[in-house]
């Protein structure tokens, strides 16, 4: 084994590592930067398996870490792309009321979207919902022109790239075994490599909560795999849909409900469900790990959750095995729609952090304990917002004194951990 010296070293080569990596060689590229990951390329779990959407910002608490994100996020990522000629178009989406009683959800997604300073919000009575995506149907909706789709898995790519042009290492095939600390910083233990480290970031995604546990970190919290299933149109029914449609979510839950996706290299996507996994890297239904399994089973806060909401989930893991059940959802947006009109697509699988009391978190929560950056929940809009989560993260790092090179004191020590503190906004909606 060898030994590697970085100024920081960040566990995870998906969107938000990567991110994390290239916006602190930008702030400073006299730092040395080294990526892990423990698969044989970059952005192998959530973020490939993105359907790609450039989020607006519509949905998130004002004031929330996602909706500042995802509104400064989403500008960034479309400079970005512009710049290194990565595909993406701005197709615009809509939001549709299907029943009564889900137009108060609309209304105040709508205020919300106002108040995040999404620009271009129009009301849309049926009609108009109609003139905009023609076989869809619904009551009312919102419009969101400013939503769009790209390639975030060409994204991260290209983000592995830049960090490598700026001197700085993105190592694959290189899973942390184990973390210890050391005078002066922290070391890292992989297959090949010992890595010393002054700082750390855990951008470990389905694994966080395990990265953090194996630094001696305690965060309050659990990772509860749930896998998003999706259908495709077949592609004879491809023009059914110009954009996006989506329903009005369920303000219980952080998840969006099913809807249909145009997707950037063609086709459309028709999902997903929000299904419980029992395998945090497993992609289909029966994907099952003993140890991931357990790890749910055996955290109060999932049963906890589980007994308010069990009938949401049996809901979804009666879509997830009835095709049927599956194209009913579908056609409350899509009436026309058939179940011959839908073939299996892919799926993905979420890092949801759950707390002890059951509460899903929903906004970006973020904690610092020895060195260790953890980066605990940043669902959606995380790929969307990943330039803006990065520049975040090495703002507070680079003003860390582990990065100038000087010993750290006890007092700065609880300065930096305040002021990361104070980035953890923890929402359940």
């Amino acid at each position: 084994m060898s030994d590697k010296y970085c100024d920081v070293a960040i566990i995870g080569a998906g969107i938000i590592g990567l991110a994390v990596g290239l916006q602190l060689i930008r702030k400073d590229p006299n730092l040395k930067i080294i990526v892990l990951d423990k698969e044989n390329e970059v952005a192998s779990h959530q973020t490939g398996h993105n359907s790609g959407v450039l989020h607006s910002g519509l949905y998130y608490k004002p004031g929330s870490l996602k909706a500042r994100l995802c509104v400064e996020g989403r500008a960034a990522m479309i400079q970005f792309c512009e710049e290194h000629a990565i595909p993406y178009e701005i197709c615009g989406k809509i939001i549709v009321a299907t029943e009564e009683h889900e137009i108060p959800s609309l209304n105040e997604l709508l205020r919300r979207g106002r108040t995040n300073g999404v620009s271009g919000l129009r009301e849309l009575d049926a009609q108009q919902i109609h003139e905009i995506e023609p076989h869809a149907s619904g009551l009312r909706g919102i419009h969101i022109p400013t939503t769009g789709i790209t390639d975030f898995r060409m994204v991260s790519a290209k983000y592995a790239e830049l960090i490598k042009q700026g001197g700085g290492e993105v190592l694959t095939n290189s899973g942390v075994s184990r973390i210890l600390s050391e005078v002066g910083g922290i070391v890292l233990e992989t297959s090949f490599d010992v890595i010393h480290a002054r700082f750390a970031v855990n951008c470990a995604g389905l694994q966080s909560d395990r990265i953090a546990s194996m630094a001696g970190a305690s965060l309050g919290l659990r990772i509860i795999p749930f896998r998003g299933e999706y259908f495709e149109l077949v592609p004879a029914k491809h023009h059914l849909i110009k954009g996006l449609v989506y329903p009005v979510a369920d303000p219980r839950f952080p998840f969006l409900g099913v809807h249909f996706t145009k997707r950037i290299h063609g086709g459309v996507e028709a999902g997903p469900n929000a299904v419980l996994s029992f395998k945090r890297e497993g992609y289909a239904r029966t994907s099952f790990n003993l140890s991931d399994t357990l790890s749910t089973a055996l955290f109060l806060g999932f049963w906890k959750m589980a007994s308010q909401n069990w009938e949401y989930g049996m809901e979804e893991i009666y879509r997830s095995w009835n095709r049927q059940a599956f194209t009913r959802a579908l056609q409350k947006l899509l009436p026309s729609l058939t179940e011959q009109d839908i073939q299996p697509g892919g799926s993905g699988v979420r890092a949801q952090a759950l707390d002890h009391d059951g509460n899903l978190l929903d906004d970006f929560h973020f904690i610092y304990q020895d060195r260790i950056l953890h980066v605990c929940n940043v669902p959606s809009p995380a790929a969307t917002a990943s330039l803006s989560i990065g520049r975040e993260i090495a703002s507070m790092l680079h003003g860390h004194a582990a990065l100038k090179k000087v010993e750290l004191v006890v007092k700065q020590e609880i300065t930096s951990a305040k002021n990361l503190a104070s980035l953890a906004c923890p929402e359940s909606t």
